[in-house]
């Protein structure tokens, strides 16, 4: 399905200005997270992620599901543009679990020039999603509703960095090199078919609030909540994550939930 604005806006409660300004770049940004949550399902489910642009808005939007960054930045960059922002497609390797070896750039961001200044967006890096965009200059600490935010030189590189209360935490580098749809098809396919991608055995979801704070769930760590029923996991994405299941495309059924949680050892079997 093509690109429809104003099924967009809806989606994410917008009713702002439609100009091409660092304010509506900031407040569309704000509203993408705080509408349209990350979220891994698909993986877990064994369907193949589709991220073509017309698959992407027909889920993300007309569906009422969410995804994870090839679908979010790939569908945000696309309002961007048709709202005439300039925009470029970049790529990052993601850093937040330290890998002990330099991984492939699987995470997709966009970056936005307004007025000669370039500026970060990313709608889709889960419980470190940037709730606006940041701007791309180096050692400037950059606060949010969400987190203090700011970017290193590194090499050739440029990498973001969180700062918690007592440490700063490397989530990703990346180089300006632009990318290709190609790129990305393969970052997708790589992140969601690779057996030992965390993707494909955790639960992980994340959708913010305006007022700084969030709704989080992952099925793996020491805070990973227990549960028992299947309908009781489905209700609460539903409630707290605003998503719906009924689509007959994107939707998902209680029963092909509850096998997944099972298989992924949410819940035992009955």
């Amino acid at each position: 399905m093509a690109l429809d604005l104003a099924l967009y806006f809806d989606r994410i409660n917008y009713q702002g200005a439609r100009t091409a300004t660092l304010e509506t770049l900031r407040a569309l940004h704000l509203a993408h997270t705080c509408a349209i949550p990350f979220e891994n399902l698909d993986v877990l489910l064994r369907r193949t992620i589709h991220i073509d642009d017309d698959s992407v808005f027909e889920k993300l939007v007309v569906a009422g599901r969410g995804g994870w960054c090839f679908e979010q930045n790939g569908l945000f960059r696309n309002v961007l543009a048709e709202l005439g922002f300039e925009v470029e497609n970049l790529a990052a390797r993601v850093l937040l679990a330290n890998p002990p070896q330099m991984p492939a750039r699987t995470h997709r961001l966009t970056k936005v020039t307004i007025d000669g200044q370039a500026w970060v967006a990313d709608v889709g890096f889960g419980g470190k999603t940037l709730p606006e965009p940041v701007r791309l200059v180096e050692g400037e600490m950059q606060p949010t509703t969400h987190g203090v935010y700011s970017f290193e030189r590194v090499e050739h590189d440029w990498l973001l960095k969180f700062h918690a209360a007592d440490k700063a935490i490397n989530l990703y580098r990346f180089s300006l090199e632009p990318q290709y749809d190609s790129d990305y098809e393969a970052g997708n396919h790589y992140v969601s078919t690779w057996p030992e991608s965390h993707f494909r055995y955790c639960l992980a979801l994340s959708l913010y609030h305006a007022d700084g704070t969030k709704n989080t769930l992952s099925s793996v760590g020491e805070n990973a909540p227990v549960f028992t029923r299947a309908q009781e996991v489905y209700d609460l994405l539903q409630k707290n994550f605003n998503l719906r299941f009924d689509h007959p495309n994107h939707g998902i059924s209680l029963d092909d939930f509850s096998a997944m949680l099972v298989r992924i050892g949410v819940i035992k079997p009955v």
